[in-house]
């Protein structure tokens, strides 16, 4: 597992292009997968994460109404990233509009992914989230941190 970490602000240029943060490139590979995230971010999977995440959809029931709106979710917008000789990555336009992509951009590692967020949206999914730090605490006790 790549153990993907930390915080850079980016900027997307005119034509969606984004550079990804020289620390996750080798852990993302020659190539790997961009898609929708489930806050409204995009997220880059390595191929092996993927494959595991595609596996794990492959075994819910098609009979299921939420199964195949998680199928078609993850699989829809997905699309196979190399990086350019600037180590840069075109983000399609359905994936911009999905995420409130505009100029200015928040790209993070999270352990075995890494996201890419309009700034502004982060910022607000952050405040809105840590609000209450006890709160947290608790709730990762209860997971077993």
């Amino acid at each position: 597992m790549p153990g993907f970490n930390g915080e850079y602000s980016h900027s997307m240029d005119i034509k969606g292009r984004v550079i990804i943060p020289v620390k996750y490139r080798e852990g993302l590979g020659e190539q790997f997968i961009l898609t929708k995230g489930l806050d409204k971010c995009l997220v880059l999977y390595p191929l092996e994460d993927w494959s595991e995440l595609e596996r794990k959809l492959e075994k819910l029931s098609i009979a299921d109404y939420n199964s195949r709106f998680y199928r078609r979710f993850f699989s829809a917008g997905a699309t196979t990233c190399e990086l350019d000789k600037q180590g840069r990555i075109l983000v399609p336009q359905n994936l911009r509009e999905y995420a409130g992509l505009d100029k200015d951009l928040t790209i993070i590692g999270a352990i075995n992914t890494v996201e890419i967020w309009d700034t502004v949206a982060y910022n607000e999914f952050m405040e809105k989230n840590l609000g209450n730090m006890e709160n947290i605490a608790v709730q990762m006790a209860e997971m077993g941190f």
